[in-house]
């Protein structure tokens, strides 16, 4: 086998590596609600359980914050599972006759 490897560098001690690509993580969204004077609270619950596996007390906390806060974050997703999330979210709003508004913004 070491007579595979030219004399320069079986002498030299150096050995070659091949480089590899730089991997970086693909950038995260925040997935928000917007708080809206007409949306039952009940019914807020129900979408952070149906989709975003929350607990109710996860759940009504988070449906709390916005309520109060006017905003919250729901969960920090891939671009695309963002991209989803607010357009289940907001068609499952729409077709109950809900103006709940789900976005996302880069985290």
């Amino acid at each position: 086998m070491s007579d595979q490897i030219p004399n320069e560098e079986r002498e030299s001690g150096l050995a070659v590596q091949e480089a590899r690509p730089k991997l970086r993580r693909p950038p995260l969204f925040k997935v928000m609600l917007l708080n809206d004077d007409y949306t039952p609270m009940e019914f807020v619950v129900q979408v952070l359980e149906t989709f975003f596996a929350m607990t109710r007390e996860k759940a009504t906390q988070i449906m709390l914050h916005v309520h109060t806060r006017g905003v919250g974050v729901c969960g920090v997703y891939t671009r695309d599972i963002a991209e989803t999330k607010v357009i289940q979210v907001n068609d499952f709003s729409r077709s109950h006759q809900h103006p709940l508004m789900c976005t996302m913004e880069e985290a």
